[in-house]
């Protein structure tokens, strides 16, 4: 007899069973995007639909969405509406440059993400880990609550400060939180203007407050930039050999103009923390509600540790953390959505012979939030259940299925990067607190650029020897 409790199944929007007026749609679309979407979209392998005169296709079978985002990327550009959300924040940064100006950039940046790094960043993650552990210290026999969603984005930020920036990132972490917050509350949502296809010097009334926090971030950019280039004009050979060097010399050899530098400089110091703070903050929730998950990874962390290896190893040592890790990246992608548009017309054949035609200009819609949670291909597809992606099951999972980092040609090129940190953050913290639920602990993914929680993730954090002693 199976003993274990029933699989936990955290909060998101149920599918719509009534499709929404068209005012009902711009309303969601602008409160919180997650809550728009129906019944189909988590049944059907594709959904071709229209609204406000604009073709779309809502893609969730694999083959399809390998179809567009690799066998047939070429003719698949960036959407309208994506760029007109994204552009006046990174501007020709990796997220959102195209052509020419996006190869210069993933060129310039993807050294930085080889294997040779990967020793020193494991070192330097977990060096902040356990730095950032010392905040728990405090929480006595009762426990403390703590805001755990913003301290992962602390936490995270401290790590990419660290080891992409060497800590010399012209900031102070004190605000960081609250400044990363605003900036995607304001910057990184629809504005009705978007919806209507409005020129981007159209002013966008939802993101007027966001101009400021923005300024700020770029006054950042060039404050860290300045300071490394005068060390780099003092004492070349004292200056660290990581990213913000490494874009920095491109300037000098014609790879990146100074204007995209600053660009792919704000993208990771302003988004590239940001995904992995909000999964963390995610997993810690789902293994709350999970007592039984939550004692297998402290088993795990606890005989890793106890073995004394490099945390470069980490990642492959604890199967059970990273697996923890990945079911909330499945339930809560950081980033729900991917936007396409077609070039020109196209049509893909899937095995049963059924062809969809594609238009030219046809906005392409591939969304990892109801992708994940497809009942086609997913069993308890709403559950918390991280012995899906154990290694042994691993097999059952599709390429296009998970996609929490996209795929193709600009796939996540910190993916790595970011499963490392996230299983490293996990065991430092949880080798030594417990997190756990409190009665304001009620949250509801939104979508702001990434799935955020509303209403935050207070949580009781008490240091394990205290909670298992009592």
């Amino acid at each position: 007899m199976d003993m274990r409790p029933d699989p936990f199944e955290p909060p998101a929007p149920l599918p719509r069973t009534v499709p929404p007026s068209r005012l009902e749609i711009i309303r969601t679309i602008l409160r919180n995007p997650l809550e728009l979407w129906g019944e189909p979209s988590y049944t059907l392998p594709w959904i071709q639909t229209r609204f406000f005169r604009e073709r779309t296709l809502i893609v969730n079978d694999p083959g399809l969405i390998r179809h567009v985002l690799v066998d047939n990327a070429t003719n698949y550009r960036m959407s309208d509406i994506r760029q007109l959300i994204l552009r006046p924040i990174l501007r020709d940064g990796l997220l959102t440059a195209e052509g020419e100006v996006w190869k210069r950039s993933r060129k310039a940046v993807s050294p930085v993400f080889t294997p040779r790094h990967a020793n020193g960043f494991a070192g330097q993650m977990l060096r902040q880990s356990e730095d950032y552990a010392i905040k728990y210290e405090s929480a006595g026999r009762d426990g403390k609550v703590f805001e755990i969603a913003a301290d992962m984005t602390e936490l995270t930020f401290a790590m990419l400060a660290d080891t992409l920036f060497s800590g010399e990132i012209v900031t102070s972490s004190d605000s960081f939180a609250d400044d990363v917050n605003a900036l995607l509350h304001r910057m990184g949502r629809v504005d009705p203007m978007d919806l209507l296809r409005a020129p981007s010097w159209v002013p966008r009334v939802t993101r007027i407050g966001g101009q400021k926090v923005l300024d700020k971030f770029r006054n950042i950019v060039r404050q860290t930039m300045d300071a490394r280039l005068a060390r780099m004009q003092a004492d070349r050979a004292s200056a660290p050999d990581d990213f913000l060097t490494l874009l920095l010399d491109q300037a000098a050899t014609g790879g990146l103009t100074n204007d995209e530098i600053e660009d792919n400089i704000l993208t990771f110091i302003g988004a590239g923390h940001e995904t992995t703070a909000r999964a963390l903050a995610w997993t810690l929730y789902c293994v709350a509600n999970t007592p039984h998950i939550r004692e297998a990874m402290e088993e795990e962390v606890d005989r890793v540790q106890a073995q004394d290896v490099e945390p470069v190893k980490w990642l492959d040592l604890m199967p059970y953390t990273r697996a923890a890790f990945e079911e909330a990246l499945r339930l809560y992608p950081p980033a729900p959505s991917i936007n396409r548009a077609a070039i020109a017309a196209d049509r893909w054949t899937d095995a049963k012979g059924e062809t969809v035609e594609i238009e030219a200009g046809v906005t392409v819609l591939i969304m990892p939030w109801t992708l994940h949670r497809h009942e086609l291909y997913w069993d308890k597809p709403r559950a918390y259940i991280p012995e899906r992606f154990l290694p042994e099951n691993r097999a059952k999972i599709g390429r296009f299925q998970f996609l929490p980092f996209g795929a193709g040609p600009r796939v996540c090129i910190g993916a790595t990067f970011a499963l490392q940190e996230a299983v490293i953050a996990l065991a430092v913290l949880m080798h030594r607190f417990r997190f756990d639920m409190t009665d304001k602990t009620r949250p509801w993914p939104v979508q702001k650029l990434t799935t955020q929680p509303q209403n935050g993730l207070p949580m009781r954090v008490t240091p394990r020897s205290l909670s298992v002693a009592a």
